[in-house]
C-alpha cells in the first residue's frame, strides 16, 4: 500500500494531549494540524502514533525544529527529543511524513548510517541531498544525535540544494548520521 492509499483510508493516525503523560484535553488527527492553538489546545505535552510516520514542529505553520514522530507513545518531550542536543517541552503543529516506502526504489544511500564518516564520506558537513525517494531523516551528529531533519521525496521536488532547505531551525550544514523513515 503507497502513502496515497494510507492517506485515503485514513492509515494515518496520531492522538495528541495537551499534558504530559496522556493527560488533559485529547484529540485524534489523520491529516496535518498547522497549528493545534486553533484547535483549542495550548501545546501538546503528549503524543501517540497509532499509524504512520509523522512529524512535529515547535511552533505553529510547520516551523522550527523538527522532530521525528513514529508508530509508539511519546508520554513527555523527552520521548520524541532521544538523543537530540535540542530539546523543547512541547509541540504546536504536525503532518503525516509522505512517500515513506523504500522498497521500490535504488538509492545512493540504501540503508541507515550511524556514521557517515565510518562508510566513507570525508567531511562533517553535506552542502546538499537530493532524495530519489522516500523520506530520511539526517542527524547533526553520529549514532542518530543532535538536531533531526526530515528529508521527503514529496517535498522540494527531494532536493535540498542548501542546507537551510533541511528545515527552518537548521543553522549548519553538518550530518553525520542518516536513517530511513519506515511505515
Amino acid at each position: 500500500m503507497n502513502t496515497q492509499q494510507m492517506e485515503q483510508m485514513g492509515q494515518f493516525r496520531i492522538t495528541v494531549w495537551e499534558e504530559e503523560n496522556f493527560q488533559g484535553k485529547r484529540c485524534e488527527f489523520m491529516l496535518e494540524c498547522q497549528n493545534i492553538m486553533e484547535r483549542g489546545f495550548h501545546k501538546i505535552r503528549s503524543i501517540k502514533v497509532e499509524n504512520g510516520p509523522w512529524v512535529g514542529y515547535e511552533y505553529p505553520e510547520f516551523q522550527g525544529q523538527q522532530f521525528i514522530l513514529e508508530k509508539g507513545d511519546y508520554p513527555r518531550y523527552e520521548a520524541w527529543s532521544g538523543n537530540s542536543s535540542y530539546r523543547t517541552e512541547h509541540l504546536l503543529s504536525f503532518r503525516p511524513i509522505k512517500c515513506a516506502n523504500h522498497s521500490d526504489s535504488k538509492f545512493e544511500l540504501c540503508d541507515d548510517y550511524p556514521s557517515l564518516q565510518a562508510m566513507g564520506w570525508c567531511s562533517k558537513e553535506v552542502p546538499s541531498i537530493k532524495i530519489n525517494s522516500g523520506a530520511w531523516v539526517a542527524y547533526q551528529f553520529p549514532g542518530y544525535r543532535g538536531y533531526q531533519y526530515i528529508l521527503e521525496r514529496d517535498r522540494h521536488q527531494g532536493e535540498y540544494r542548501c542546507y537551510n532547505e533541511y528545515s527552518t531551525q537548521a543553522h549548519t550544514n553538518q550530518v553525520q548520521s542518516i536513517r530511513r523513515i519506515q511505515h
